[in-house]
């Protein structure tokens, strides 16, 4: 115990450093005054009565969802392991090959049959409720070619972690989890470089924003100017969404060579170019105030952590149940279920702190998206609150959600308290103070 509380301050004192100050700047009075009248604010975004009934309809059926869908992974991988499945797919890999490093992709190529079709039913039922409420318009034979997308990429890069994770235990059975965390987050910053280049494209189809719309280009190059960082026109990307989805979105992806900020062409055609202005505004925020090498730093920095519980629960487990599972040690190609089931419940568990920790970046993104658009666009707190009024409509978010629903999966302030905030926040007032940007 003596060495990790050292290690962990190290990572904790690495985070803090590696933070830009606005990142970490606290909340100024004008924001706090703007936060406590959104707080109760019922005005700034609402609904009519019928896209009201289906918002609250879809909140329900997400919240049942969510919940249902973290038990059935649960009792999934328990009956799995109960049935002696995994066993006899440890086995099976063995026989099939002696070399390690196939003997790895040959049990999870076993394995992720199973639980696709143990979760095909929920995953189904989930398109079927966007196709029902207007939010996805992808078809059937588009929607299962991602599906095999998706099992391809899980079957590439969970097998190379496996493999990973199985050759550390083997020279490592007793601090696994700290040599394993190292290759992981070495993994995870080259996936965020990656993304944009090789996953991202795999789903959706870009193109510079320049070649359809060089007008708003220019536009948001005004607000790039005001940053004072660099995202050129050819970093600047249009996602053709509307082939699957009517939602609105823009994000930032990517860090360096492959940093990018897109927006989805249903954001463009429902929005106007003052409410396009003020939302690239809020996801340049996000590279100003350096969310994206926070959060991965964030993260990297959880993991040792959970890593080091996950390894003392899969030590009980298979003490306690190894030999009814026919599981013999840690080092059984089977035992990967188990680690799965234990990393699957602390993620879970945990899910609550990382929320928090991204929903304080899109308030920071907010803040900094609608300073950066002033002298730009001609009344930021009507143009922002009327932007969140778009997004909610079409994405039918509901205005009074469950707040620990909110509490434990939301990853962004609820829409009615950020077009609120957005309607009350201004700092360019008489006697009022910006957060990120002089007077």
């Amino acid at each position: 115990m003596p060495t990790r509380i050292p290690l962990l301050g190290l990572l904790a004192f690495g985070i803090w450093f590696a933070v830009p100050a606005q990142c970490v700047a606290a909340n100024t009075p004008t924001e706090l005054r703007a936060e406590q009248l959104a707080e109760h604010n019922t005005t700034a975004y609402t609904l009519t009565p019928e896209r009201l009934r289906q918002a609250i309809a879809l909140t329900r059926v997400r919240m049942i969802f969510e919940l249902g869908g973290t038990a059935w992974t649960l009792a999934q991988l328990l009956l799995i392991l109960s049935l002696g499945i995994a066993a006899r797919m440890g086995r099976l890999a063995t026989r099939l090959t002696k070399l390690h490093f196939a003997q790895g992709f040959a049990f999870l190529f076993l394995l992720l049959p199973v639980t696709g079709l143990l979760d095909l039913p929920l995953e189904i039922y989930g398109h079927h409720i966007s196709l029902s409420y207007g939010l996805s318009i992808q078809s059937w034979p588009s929607w299962f070619g991602d599906l095999a997308k998706s099992f391809a990429l899980e079957w590439l890069v969970g097998g190379l972690l496996l493999i990973i994770l199985f050759w550390i235990i083997r020279r490592s059975p007793n601090r696994w989890w700290f040599w394993f965390w190292i290759p992981t987050v070495a993994l995870s910053i080259l996936g965020v470089f990656l993304t944009p280049y090789v996953i991202d494209p795999i789903f959706n189809k870009f193109e510079p924003l320049a070649n359809s719309d060089p007008a708003l280009v220019s536009r948001l190059e005004q607000v790039v100017a005001r940053s004072g960082i660099s995202i050129p026109p050819d970093r600047m990307f249009l996602m053709k969404a509307s082939a699957k989805s009517t939602e609105l979105n823009a994000y930032v992806t990517g860090f360096g060579a492959s940093k990018r900020v897109v927006v989805w062409d249903t954001t463009i055609a429902k929005s106007t170019p003052d409410e396009i202005a003020l939302i690239f505004g809020h996801e340049l925020g996000h590279y100003a105030l350096g969310h994206i090498a926070t959060t991965v730093l964030f993260v990297s920095a959880m993991l040792l952590p959970l890593f080091w519980l996950g390894s003392h629960g899969v030590r009980l487990l298979l003490a306690r149940f190894g030999p009814s599972w026919g599981i013999a040690s840690q080092n059984d190609w089977a035992a990967a279920v188990v680690f799965a089931l234990v990393l699957f419940t602390l993620s879970f568990l945990s899910d609550p702190i990382f929320n928090a920790f991204s929903r304080a970046h899109e308030h920071a993104a907010d803040v900094y998206g609608q300073e950066a658009v002033h002298g730009i666009v001609a009344a930021p707190q009507s143009v922002g609150r009327q932007s969140f009024q778009v997004l909610g409509e079409t994405s039918l978010d509901d205005p009074t959600p469950h707040p620990v629903f909110e509490f434990w999966f939301g990853t962004h302030p609820p829409i009615r308290t950020r077009a609120a905030f957005a309607e009350f926040y201004d700092p360019w007032a008489p006697g009022e103070h910006p957060k990120y940007f002089t007077k």
